[in-house]
Order: structure tokens, then C-alpha cells, then sequence
């Protein structure tokens, strides 16, 4: 892919296809090489591997939204403070990431993601509590 959309772009528009369900476009950014880590979770290695995940979070059962908070770019590096929230039937789950992205010739060729276990605990109980009680948790906003 040859483009002259900057690293930031790049990954926006990742994040953004994700969201979406444009999951042609978010593969499309990857590089076939990518290196694919939740971190303290097994790195995924190549686009294929790490494909099966953007399509396991974007079906009729679970789905995937994030808010950007912050963006910084330093040369091909992009870091993201952002809400993601992730959707497993009827819970919501939406909690803080902060992702390091290696763009280089407008592919994404490092996704690394950083989250705390607890705050995701506490997404989950939210969650759960947010199906008999709306109020307690709005959907993240579509992209």
C-alpha cells in the first residue's frame, strides 16, 4: 500500500474501520508481518493471525468501539490513549488502553496494546450491572 497518509492517520483510520465494521479496510493497514500484542498475552505474529482477531470482535454476537483521548506521534511511532469497549452479546465492556503502533509505508507493522486486568474487572461488573441498569453505561459513540 502506497500512500502519504501519516503514521496518526494511519492508525486513526485503523481504529476507526475497526469500529465500523469495516474490517477490509482495518486488514488492509496491516502489514503481512505485523506483530500483534495484548500485552502479558501471547504476541500474534502476521496478518492472518492477527485478522481472526479483528473478525472475532466484529460479528452479530461481539463487537469492538473505541474513544481516542490522546494521539502522540514521534516519526513512525504512534501512541493512543484511548476508551475501547469491547461487546460480548448484551455486555458492554469499556475500559482505558494505551496503544504503540509502528506504522512504515502506511502499514501498520507493530500493534502493541496496554491495559490493567483490574480496570478490566471492573468493566465486566459495570457491564453486567448495565444490562438491568442502562443508566450506569452508555454505549461508546459509533465511529
Amino acid at each position: 500500500m502506497t500512500t502519504t497518509i501519516t503514521p496518526a492517520a494511519t492508525v486513526q483510520l485503523f481504529l476507526e474501520s475497526m469500529a465500523s465494521g469495516d474490517l477490509e479496510t482495518a486488514v488492509d493497514l496491516l502489514d503481512a508481518d505485523v506483530e500483534y500484542t495484548n500485552v502479558s498475552l501471547p504476541t500474534l505474529r502476521g496478518a492472518r493471525a492477527t485478522a481472526k482477531v479483528i473478525r472475532g470482535l466484529n460479528n452479530s454476537y461481539a463487537g469492538f468501539a473505541a474513544r481516542m483521548v490522546n494521539v502522540a506521534t514521534e516519526g513512525d511511532v504512534v501512541l493512543t490513549e484511548r476508551i475501547d469497549e469491547l461487546r460480548i452479546g448484551p455486555v458492554r465492556m469499556q475500559f482505558w488502553v494505551i496503544g504503540r503502533f509502528e506504522v512504515h509505508g502506511g502499514r501498520i507493522t507493530v500493534w502493541r496494546d496496554y491495559f490493567d486486568w483490574f480496570d478490566i474487572a471492573k468493566s465486566l461488573v459495570r457491564g453486567l450491572l448495565a444490562i438491568p441498569f442502562p443508566s450506569i453505561q452508555r454505549p461508546l459513540a459509533k465511529a
